[in-house]
Parts: C-alpha cells; structure tokens; sequence
C-alpha cells in the first residue's frame, strides 16, 4: 500500500491529477505500428519488458555484438511507447481518476490522523517499551551469564572428572597397582582428552601419558630385575626343599625293600606270615614349595598391556639364560666333591621355577625357548659331571658316592616335574668304573689293615651280641644253635673285619648303581664284588700267605679264614641280590655263584701247600737233630732218639690247634703232609752225605722213632675223628716209605726185595736208586775190635749174606 501510494505521489507530481487518473483506469494495449523499420527487434524488446523478463541475456548480447547504442535506441523506443500507452491510458479513465485522486485526497487526511495517532501511541509506546527494553536487556545479559555458567560447569565438570582420574592413576602408581593406573591412563586418553576444554591442561596430560607409561615400564623392570636376583639367592632352598622331599621318599622306598627283605628272610625261614600295607603320601609341591612370583606377572602383564610382550619375554629368557649358565661356574674355593649339594640344589631350584612359570605365566616362554634352557642346562652338567670326575684322582669313592646320589636326587626331582634327565644318569654311567676303581683300592687298602692288624688267632666270643656282630650277621654259624660263652670260633678276627668290608663294598656299590639308567643292575654288581673278592681279598691273603714272616700258627688260621670266607662267598651274592632287590627265590634258582668262590678254594690250597711248607720246616728243624745220632752204635737202644721227642710234642701241638681251627679233611692233609715229610726225612738222613754208615743197632733205634709216631698217629687219627671220613686209610700210611725201608733194613732176607710179589706188598713205596744208596751204608753188625775174628751168630750171618745179595743184585740192576 505504502509502495503504491509513493508510486502515485510521483506520478501526480510529473504528470498531474490527470495522469494518474489515466494510469489508473487505463488499460494496456499492443500497438501495432512500428517505427523507424525496426518493428521485430522493438517488439521482442517491448514484450520482454512487458511480461516482467530478465534484460541481462538482451543487454550481454548487444556488447557481445557490439551494438550497444542500437539496444540502447530500442530501449528509447520502447519508453516513448509505453509513454503514449500511458497517455492513452490516462484520457481514457480521466473521470474515474479525478474521483480517485479525490478519494486519495480523504485517504491522506484519514492518513495524517492515523499517524498522529500512531505517533502518540508510539510515544506512549517508546515510554512504556523503554523500561521494558532495560528489563530484556538484563534478562539477554542473565541468559548470557547463565549460559556462559553451564559452560564452564560443564566444562569443569569435564576438567574435575580428568583430574580424579589422573589423582586416581598416581594413586594406583604409589600403590603399586600399575595395571588399574594403565586401564586409568586409556581411559584418559579415549573418552575425556579430545573433550577437555582447556588447552593447556590438554597439553599437560598428552606430555604426562607416555611418561607415566614409561615410569611403570621402569618400574616393573626395576622390580622384575630385583626379583632376577632375588629369585637366584631362594632358588638353592627352593632346591634343597625339593630334594629334600626325592630324599625322603627314596628312604622310604628303601625301607620298603628293607621290609622286604627282612619278610622274604623270614618266610624263607619260615617263621611267619605277614600283614602288607600300602601307605601313599599325596604332597602338592606348590603348597610346599612356596615362592614369589607376583614381580613376574606384573611385568609381563604390563608389558603385554603396552603392546611389548615380545620385548619382555626375550629380556626374560636372555637373562635367566645368563644365570643358569652362571649357576654352572664351579667354584675354586671349595672342591666340587667336598659340596655337589650346594651344585644340585640351585640347579633343581632353577628348573623348579621355570616349571613354575611355564604352567602359569602362558606365553611367557615359549616351547622352544624352554627346550633350549634344558638342553643347555643338560649339556652344561654333563661337561662339569665329565670334568670333574676326569679330575677326581685323588678323589674317595665316598666323595664320587655324595656325588653321584645328589645328581640322581636332582634326576628324581626334575623327573617329578617332567624333565628328561636320561642323559645326566648316562655320565654317571660312564663314570661306574672309575668310582669302583676307587672303591676297590679303598677296600684294598683297609684290607691290607685288616690283615697287618690281625694277630691271627682264634677270636673269644664272649657275649651274644658280639656273636650276632661278628657271626650271624654275616652266616657264619655252623649251626643254628645259640653257643655257650665265652666261645671261640675257628677264625680270626681279618674274616668279620674283611666280611664288613665286602658288605660296605655291596652297599656303596648297589647305592652308586641304584636309581640310575640301568633298572637291573645286579650282574654289574656281581662282576665288581668278584673282582673285589679276588683281585683285593684274595691278592691281599696270598700276599701274607707268601710273605717271610709267616709263622705256621699264622698261615694255620689264614688258611682256616680262607674256608670260611669260601663259605661266605653265597653270603655275599645273596647280599649283593637282595640290596638289587631280586627275590631270594628267583635269585637261587636263575643266578650262577660267585667266581671268587673257586678262586678262594684254590687259594685255600695255596695256604695249606704254605702252611705245610712252614710245618715241614719246622720238622726240618727238629729233624736236623738226627745228626746228633750214633749211626754205629754198639748196644741196641731200649728207647727213641731224643729228635722223635721234640718231633711228636711239636706234632701234637700242631694237630691240637689245627683241630680247633682247621675241618677235617685240612686237619687230615695237614697231619698226613707233616708225617710224609717226617718219613722223607728218615729216609733222607739215611740217604745223606753226613751219614756214611750205619749199622743194625741205628736202625733198630729209628724203628722205635717209627713206632712212636705211628702210635701217635693212629692216636691222632681215631681222637680226631678222621677215622669216620677216611675209613680206607690212617695217618700211619704217611710213614709207609720210612717203615717200608727200615722193615727192609731190620728183614732177615732183605733180598726178596727183588722179588716182585713180595715187594709189591711190602716195599711198593721205596725206589730202586734209594734202597741201593742207602744198602750201601748198612753194616749188619756194629764194628768192634778184632770184630772179624769174634764168633758170629748165624742168623746174623744169613741176614748178612741176604744184604750181600741184595746189595750185589741192586749194583747189577742199576
């Protein structure tokens, strides 16, 4: 309206009333007459005017065209028409545009009344609107104070909610708890740092997040590497505990076998059954074994949290690597066989926490990596094993011994826990014959003691537990009866000592061999207890046997110890089986005996050929005497010659103490070799150089030495019960050769001695040579002055002519 109404202003004041009465009622109209020739491009221009088009493509077009001055003379053309429509229009609604303006006249005093009406309410309006103006002011500035005020809430509330977790996280850190702290410090980083409106305290926190990071990596490493030192210092009683429990159950398992024994003693026996029971101790290791391994976790934790698991676990492997191999540096200042326990115990404490962590921190160590640890450990031990037995030359069979159990304790322990421990019992395979190298020359040397030691006489027994200790226990009893006491056994005391030693022997011998890789061990066992027995034992016995200042008493009871350590040969075996665990039963039925056994035996020959030799010294001694003897005595002696006294006393205190010592068949040989050499001595004295003649009388007084000695043997030979096992023979048969002789000396045709019948019953013992030599002495009758011209008996003249004759037929067959 207000558009319109200027609109009219103007034309009224250009054109007058009646111009805008015509415009008013005028109606527009084509003309169709063109001017100047250009009536197409007017009319396009017109028209486009008229309906309202946009000019600007028309006027571009002209400047493109560069005709600009023909646009603008169409435009020209164009306003002079609308100028005559206009007129046209005016005169055509001149009336109704008088009434119009007229109305317009109204129309504008209405107008000016409306705006002084609307300038007073506009007044009274600014009046009321003003107060009204200061009150929206103060509300928009409220509004924006309370808008600014949630913002910074809100923005505080954001700071606040950072802050208590960053307050948190140190928390957590001073605590310890550095896993909760990383879990904060993500929790920072991914919902509240990209909101935290101020800056500076965004920069702050974005600097502090990988420090904080980087502090607890530091200190998680700091705590696993004091953890590192830790755990090498605890791992030798981590060790310790857990050999303590492979110690404690092998004991068991030993006095189970022990049991056994002594049940399969008793039921072979056979004094009693028994009740078996079965007793099975159920120990969980890690409730025994308790050690910390919380540093561990955490570190591997955090560092799998931070994305550097593989950092950590190569830190982890390479430095427990580090301290197994120096686990395995062997001191210098105490030798390794003086303390292998110390060796084996921080190794088993080692492994036990690898296991410990290789079945609770998954993924810590792989498969491989933990194959390595072991092979490294294994062949470092056997390079150390190896190298100290290589060096143990002045090392004891007890010190190989403490060795050798402590590596099968720590085999017994790792195996609980899984480890393959073939190859560390392999080298103490291959070090076997060196401990029983030692072992042996330790027994030969306490030997060699016992035997020097030993004042070779019969040992007193004198109460039942000295019988049990040196008797029983080890079988030598001829009978199951208790004796009486005091009782005198038949050897000294080198059999129970060297009895000791043998059994010490088995024992150390079994307990080197036990729990190793071999399970049935006792021919090994059996192969080194015969070499014992013969290359220590028996060599040590044939060097007394064949030693100078061995006395007939000595070499009597060597050779009676000799039987009864024969005899304890089965002793041994059994003892050697029954410590291997093998069934008393299965072991007499399926092992052979000892080789020893028949060695011994030939040993025990070898000791009497020794002590007859001293015996037929001693004779020797005694016979010596008979050249004291008058070989051409003139009267025929009443009684012996005084030699045969000292010969039977020292007889029969040899057959006296060889009866209390020796069994009867050394009895037997003993007795029977004195009195041959006896006999060989007679005839050997006859047959010397010393003697160049000897008449009757001579040989009537060695006849009664014969027959002193033979009544002492028959004596002897039925008071010592020889009688019952040599029924087809007596003593008296070691004189034949002596009595044949002299029963030819003193015969009264001593040349039937020719005659092959009579001397095979009667002289079969004496030599052709012998007889000859010793005829060629024997002067029938003593010489006496003026002898050949005395009378002559002639019996004694017969006996002289049979000698003659003998003598002569010898000459010719020689």
């Amino acid at each position: 309206m207000v558009t319109f109404f200027g609109f009219l202003c103007v034309i009224a004041k250009k054109e007058g009333p009646l111009a805008i009465h015509l415009t008013m009622h005028a109606k527009p109209r084509r003309r169709t007459v063109t001017e100047n020739g250009d009536g197409g491009e007017d009319l396009v221009l017109a028209t486009s005017v008229g309906n309202g088009e946009d000019l600007g493509p028309i006027v571009r077009h002209a400047f493109e065209m560069g005709r600009p001055e023909a646009l603008l003379h169409q435009l020209k053309n164009v306003a002079k028409k609308k100028e005559v429509e206009i007129e046209e229009l005016c005169k055509l609604h001149y009336e109704e545009f008088i009434t119009a303006v007229d109305q317009l006249r109204g129309v504008l005093v209405d107008a000016e009344e409306l705006k002084s009406e609307l300038s007073s309410d506009n007044f009274r309006l600014q009046e009321v609107g003003s107060s009204l103006l200061l009150k929206l002011e103060e509300l928009l500035e409220s509004f924006s104070v309370k808008k600014n005020i949630t913002g910074a809430i809100q923005m505080s509330k954001i700071c606040v909610e950072v802050l208590v977790l960053c307050v948190k996280c140190n928390q957590h850190i001073s605590e310890g708890r550095f896993y909760p702290a990383l879990k904060t410090l993500d929790l920072i980083e991914r919902n509240y740092l990209h909101n935290v409106p101020i800056k500076a305290l965004q920069k702050v926190i974005e600097k502090r997040i990988p420090v904080i990071r980087s502090h607890i990596e530091k200190k998680v490493c700091s705590d696993f590497n004091e953890w590192l030192v830790q755990i090498r210092i605890t791992a030798g009683n981590i060790g310790q505990t857990a050999i303590g429990q492979a110690t404690s159950a092998r004991q068991k398992d030993e006095e189970m076998r022990a049991r056994q024994r002594e049940a399969e003693e008793h039921s072979r026996s056979g004094l009693g059954d028994f009740v078996y029971s079965l007793d099975v101790d159920e120990i969980d290791e890690d409730s025994v074994l308790k050690f910390d391994l919380t540093p561990v976790y955490r570190a591997y934790h955090i560092h799998t949290y931070l994305g550097i698991q593989d950092q950590f676990c190569e830190y982890y492997f390479k430095n427990r690597l580090l301290q197994l191999n120096s686990d395995f540096e062997i001191s210098s200042i105490q030798p390794f066989s003086k303390s292998p326990q110390t060796f084996v115990a921080q190794i088993a404490g080692y492994f036990i926490v690898e296991d410990r962590v290789l079945r609770t921190a998954v993924g810590l160590l792989s498969a491989n990596q933990f194959e390595t640890i072991w092979e490294t450990a294994v062949a470092k031990m056997t390079s150390v094993l190896e190298e100290q037995f290589s060096h143990m030359d002045s090392a004891s069979a007890s010190d190989l011994l403490l060795i050798k159990d402590n590596v099968t304790l720590l085999g017994a322990t790792l195996r609980r826990y899984g480890y393959e421990v073939g190859p560390l019992l392999e080298v103490l395979d291959k070090s076997r014959d060196k401990y029983h190298e030692i072992l042996l020359e330790e027994c030969r040397q306490q030997m060699v003691n016992v035997l020097a030691n030993d004042t070779y006489e019969q040992m007193v027994i004198k109460t039942e537990e000295e019988y049990n200790m040196n008797v029983f226990s080890y079988h030598l009893q001829t009978s199951d009866i208790m004796p009486a006491f005091p009782y005198i056994v038949p050897f000294s005391s080198t059999v129970p000592n060297a009895c000791r030693i043998v059994k010490s022997f088995i024992k150390d011998s079994v307990g080197f061999l036990s729990y190793g890789s071999h399970i049935n061990f006792f021919d090994i066992v059996k192969k080194f207890l015969d070499k014992l027995l013969i290359e220590v034992l028996n060599e040590a016995l044939l060097k007394v046997i064949h030693s100078y200042t061995t006395v007939v008493s000595q070499a009597m009871q060597i050779a009676a110890n000799i039987t009864v350590l024969e005899r304890a040969c089965d002793f041994f075996l059994r003892q050697a089986a029954q410590h291997c665990g093998i069934p008393v039963r299965s072991f007499e039925r399926l092992h052979a005996g000892l080789t020893a056994k028949a060695v011994l035996k030939t040993s025990k020959d070898e000791a009497y050929h020794a002590l007859l030799n001293l015996v037929n010294s001693k004779v020797d001694e005694f016979m010596a005497l008979t050249g004291n003897i008058n070989w051409t005595m003139e009267e025929i002696p009443e009684d012996e010659n005084d030699y045969i006294n000292e010969v039977v006393l020292y007889l029969d205190t040899l057959l006296s103490t060889a009866q209390q010592i020796l069994p009867l068949d050394a009895l037997h040989n003993v007795g029977s070799g004195a009195l041959e050499h006896i006999s060989n001595s007679i005839v050997g004295a006859l047959l010397s150089d010393s003697v160049k003649r000897f008449n009757m009388n001579a040989v009537m007084g060695i006849d009664n030495d014969l027959k002193m000695l033979e009544s002492f043997a028959d004596e002897r030979f039925h008071s010592t019960g020889l009688n019952e096992i040599h029924k087809e023979g007596s003593l008296r048969d070691c004189l034949i050769e002596a009595r044949q002789m002299i029963d030819l000396l003193l015969s009264s045709q001593p040349e039937n001695f020719m005659n092959p019948v009579i001397r095979e019953k009667h002289y079969n013992t004496l030599d052709y040579k012998k007889v000859a030599s010793i005829c060629e002495k024997f002067k029938d009758a003593p010489d006496r002055l003026f002898g050949s011209l005395s009378s002559r008996n002639t019996k004694q003249n017969a006996r002289k002519k049979s000698m003659d004759m003998l003598k002569r037929r010898l000459r010719d067959f020689n």
